[in-house]
């Protein structure tokens, strides 16, 4: 952390910043397409069924819950048998919940009338293939990420058989969703992590905005948008594995930051680390926000924009490392004698980590200068699978048929 955090240019050019992977997501995440509710704020509705899994190019509501959860079959049943039945439950409960309707046998059926957005997204991680008998249908892409040199992982933080997203607008949907949706499955699974996360509240950003992080910083100003840009880095098109066409890997990081050393830097250092002006988010060469930025831009010899700037590092320097960045804010209880618990659940959605997410993640890892204040303290994957084309279907069916 150093004595003396202040920073100036040249500092930062050649001081030994320590390394963590952070994720790009600290100054580009956002969006995908604007929100446009149906009925109003609370009546509002997402897509159930679809080729692809609502929760990923929809427009990022305020609110949303992780939960990680384990597979534990009972009473003779199988890995493969409990798995389907799982996702049979979790279909027919998201269905409704989704669509404003009470899940079946719903004890608090009021809870559900008001949507607000809600989206359940599910995923299943690595390990489960195995277990259930499918280890020839996991995707190549599907696998736990390499070991970076200044993550600090906690087992708590860690892994998983199953992901259960849940979003809305209003966290009193998603606390309600998410005890319907795992309180079905109590007898089947074991829930391993479990991951709050907030963003601007609905109504007080622009439609398609930029939200700010808890470090002050504007998050949003770089990312995939377009449907064309979907399908080249987000949806798997099937090629190598059929049943997975319309999915995609998700991967899950929570990044802490380091508020209390963050607090004791000055302006213009913070702005310098980052590669952006903190009130506008433009970048030190520009004055907008969705300005480019200008890596080569100089002043008396010295980059205004320094190349170990978490923006310098965290843009993409091949086509391949391009990826949707859909990350929400956490500030939990503090622990370990801690003032504050706060930081990012950074959540990235590609085709394939090792060719779009990995190589950013290494560049961040050997010289970001945002590592003297973040710390990546959790990882995990997961293969969001296809939707479910119509009624009738449930998710990850091609997977099981295909068994």
């Amino acid at each position: 952390m150093g004595e003396h955090p202040t920073l100036n240019r040249r500092r930062l050019l050649t001081g030994g910043a320590a390394a963590v992977a952070a994720g790009a997501a600290l100054t580009q995440c956002g969006a995908a397409q604007s929100a446009t509710p149906a009925d109003g704020f609370g009546t509002a509705v997402e897509p159930f069924y679809g080729r692809h899994q609502s929760g990923v190019a929809t427009p990022p509501q305020a609110h949303a819950l992780f939960v990680a959860l384990d597979v534990v079959p009972q009473g003779g049943r199988s890995a493969f048998d409990t798995l389907a039945a799982v996702l049979k439950l979790w279909t027919s409960d998201a269905a409704r919940l989704t669509q404003g309707e009470p899940a079946l046998a719903d004890t608090e059926p009021e809870l559900a009338l008001r949507p607000a957005r809600l989206t359940v997204t599910v995923g299943l991680g690595p390990g489960v293939f195995d277990r259930a008998g499918l280890a020839h249908l996991r995707p190549e892409s599907v696998s736990e990420l390499p070991a970076f040199s200044t993550d600090r992982l906690e087992a708590g933080w860690r892994g998983g058989d199953l992901l259960l997203q849940i979003c809305a607008d209003d966290p009193i949907v998603i606390a309600h969703a998410g005890r319907v949706l795992l309180k079905n499955v109590r007898s089947m699974t074991r829930q391993r992590w479990r991951q709050s996360g907030f963003r601007n509240a609905h109504g007080s950003n622009r439609p398609g905005g930029s939200m700010r992080n808890l470090m002050g910083q504007v998050d949003g100003t770089a990312n995939l948008h377009d449907d064309q840009a979907f399908d080249r880095y987000v949806w798997a098109d099937g090629t190598a594995t059929p049943w997975f066409a319309g999915g995609t890997v998700l991967v899950v990081r929570r990044i802490r930051a380091e508020m209390d050393t963050w607090d004791e830097l000055d302006r213009p250092s913070k702005e310098l680390t980052v590669g952006r002006r903190l009130d506008t988010g433009a970048p030190l060469t520009g004055r907008k926000e969705t300005d480019e930025p200008d890596l080569d831009a100089t002043v008396d010899g010295i980059p205004v924009i320094p190349p170990n700037s978490h923006v310098a590092l965290a843009r993409h320097r091949t086509d391949d490392e391009q990826f949707l960045r859909r990350p929400y804010n956490y500030d939990d209880p503090p622990r370990d004698g801690r003032t504050t618990d706060s930081g990012l659940l950074f959540t990235s959605y590609q085709r394939d980590p090792a060719r779009q997410f990995v190589p950013v993640q290494e560049r961040l890892a050997a010289a970001d200068a945002l590592n003297q204040w973040i710390t990546t303290i959790g990882s995990a994957t997961f293969a969001i699978l296809p939707g479910v084309a119509a009624p009738g279907g449930y998710l990850g069916q091609p997977l099981l048929e295909s068994r």
